[in-house]
């Protein structure tokens, strides 16, 4: 099970921006949020705290066009894959919007299964792009990079292979504890010969890193017989 991803739904038709929410959530586990108008997606994308791993965008919208819109948030430095919805699928709609930013088209009527399949890939390719950027508590990390920055003073961490690996997988998996095994699986792969005691230095040296107590961390956290990545607001207050 992987860490739970934010989708932004940004469709006029409130039939079935309704009912694309209800499947994304109810049926594939993803949060999501939903706008009626790109003044309201423009509110939701740009509040304080906000995080959106991907937004479904309508091209037709009543308070603009999905390309424009697309295109202005490309020049704000939103990074996030677009996938956008169109009625048409013509020549000239698919390279307008592929132009404007957008990493995919899905021409309506659609089958749901189709759009989440093409939410994955899209969410999987970002994943692993130059341009992907994750929050772990105070920190942007960088996978790509094998980095982590201090949000407030800049303060960059590098770290290696497999400290990188186990911070990813650990993201991925959201609130819940991986145990040792699977993560030593995830990590070190399943033919490998590697002992929990090699995984357990490489979280003994991954804490000296980012904790600001190692003795007691709140950032990485032993949970039960696997390790658990805190959610920000439970670093902050504990810190």
């Amino acid at each position: 099970m992987s860490a739970t991803r934010s989708i932004l739904i940004v469709e006029d038709d409130e039939t079935l921006r309704e009912m694309l929410a209800d499947q994304l959530a109810d049926g594939h586990g993803f949060a999501v949020a939903t706008a009626g108008t790109l003044g309201a997606a423009d509110k939701a994308i740009n509040d304080e705290g906000s995080c959106f791993d991907m937004v479904i965008l309508d091209l037709g919208m009543p308070d603009g066009d999905g390309r424009d819109y697309c295109a202005k948030l490309r020049r704000q430095g939103h990074k996030m894959p677009v996938i956008m919805l169109t009625g048409s699928f013509g020549e000239s709609d698919v390279v307008g919007g592929l132009d404007s930013g957008a990493n995919d088209y899905v021409a309506k009527p659609f089958r749901t299964n189709e759009l989440v399949a093409r939410i994955r890939a899209q969410l999987r390719e970002f994943e692993n792009s130059e341009a992907a950027t994750l929050t772990v508590g105070p920190y942007v990390f960088h996978p790509s990079k094998k980095l982590l920055q201090e949000s407030t003073t800049h303060r960059r961490i590098r770290l290696t292979q497999k400290e990188t690996a186990i911070l990813r997988f650990l993201h991925r998996s959201g609130a819940r504890s991986v145990d040792r095994p699977e993560l030593l699986r995830e990590v070190w792969g399943y033919n490998s010969g590697v002992t929990t005691h090699t995984l357990e230095t490489h979280i003994y040296r991954l804490r000296q890193k980012i904790e600001s107590n190692p003795a007691y961390p709140v950032l990485l956290t032993t949970v039960g017989g696997g390790y658990r990545l805190e959610s920000e607001m439970a670093v902050a207050s504990g810190a």
